[in-house]
């Protein structure tokens, strides 16, 4: 059994692809094992990957896996869980890299703490600029229970840094449903991901680690794009809420679970100017659906807290929500 498995979708990526696989070079051991996964690129990407799999084989274990319809990044990382082998298992987008050395300071972390998954800062990269990402959690190297860790509702939390590629997880939570994504998630795929795992996990611990690099700004990104594919937090956010009311703690996490979609919903519907007119319209629709759909307790008394001017919107859009109903 390899020790880590890092699972490394790709899609489109050409320009990006060489630093990525060069960064596993730099961090390559032979118990470590590289799951490349294409998700039907139509560019040169195929082409790289299948040179970076014959030429990383050298000195890790490599597996090359190409979809033959493209399913969104959730449906890759999916692919290549089921791929790995490790006991370890952690994950990198195709057009990030990591700092040489990283992944193995990283097994030594989650080797020494005997966690269930260990969370770590990252860098940002903007063109030339570099901005460090702290892990919202005041206490480090010490073994936490996860599920603590989403509250308080009122404050960022480690649920709202949801990035899959920030840290390293035991292979028992694969073996117990915990690390697979929602096929056909296009964006926020990480967002019920987070949350399964703080909710149903027993153990974690945050490690001051810096070593993955975050692009930002790629053109292609769908974090770049407005159009229907960013609808998708939608599904997202839905299936947090749904699964968080079912919990047994479901009054203590609800409220958190509702602030975060209504700051998501705020945040979109503030940027309006980014989306295809169409979308936009859809977008307006859709959530102003979702928050009739939400905990209606919980959701006035986010109302009441969140600042005025997102809390305003929303409102706006529960108004044509009662006005509709009263119409009717």
């Amino acid at each position: 059994m390899p020790k880590l498995s890092v699972i490394v979708p790709f899609y489109n990526v050409q320009q990006f692809a060489p630093d990525t696989l060069r960064s596993l070079r730099m961090n390559a051991r032979p118990d470590f094992e590289f799951v490349l996964v294409d998700d039907k690129s139509t560019d040169e990407t195929p082409a790289i990957l299948e040179r970076a799999a014959e030429q990383l084989s050298d000195v890790a274990q490599v597996r090359y896996v190409r979809h033959e319809v493209n399913g969104g990044l959730a449906t890759a990382r999916n692919t290549g869980l089921d791929a790995a082998r490790g006991e370890y298992l952690t994950f990198l987008d195709g057009d990030d890299w990591l700092a040489r050395g990283y992944l193995a300071e990283l097994v030594g972390a989650i080797d020494a703490l005997g966690c269930d998954f260990v969370r770590t800062d990252h860098v940002q990269a903007t063109a030339r600029a570099r901005t460090v990402h702290r892990v919202p959690v005041g206490r480090r190297e010490e073994v936490l229970n996860p599920r603590e860790a989403i509250l308080p509702a009122d404050r960022t939390t480690s649920v709202d840094y949801a990035y899959a590629w920030a840290g390293a997880y035991h292979r028992r939570l694969l073996d117990r449903g915990l690390l697979h994504f929602t096929d056909g998630l296009r964006t926020a795929e990480d967002r019920p991901w987070i949350w399964k795992l703080h909710r149903e996990a027993e153990s974690f611990a945050v490690v001051s680690l810096l070593g993955v690099f975050y692009r930002r700004g790629v053109a292609s990104s769908l974090t770049q794009i407005g159009d229907a594919r960013q609808l998708d937090f939608i599904r997202a956010f839905d299936q947090v809420i749904e699964e968080t009311a079912a919990d047994p703690d479901a009054d203590r996490l609800l409220p958190k679970a509702v602030r975060t979609y209504c700051a998501i919903i705020a945040h979109h519907l503030s940027d309006e100017s980014k989306w295809e007119p169409d979308v936009a319209k859809e977008l307006r629709v859709r959530s102003a659906a979702a928050i009739r759909r939400m905990p209606q307790g919980a959701l006035g008394d986010v109302l009441d807290t969140m600042d005025l001017r997102r809390s305003a919107k929303l409102r706006r859009l529960r108004r044509r929500i009662t006005t509709a109903k009263a119409a009717a």
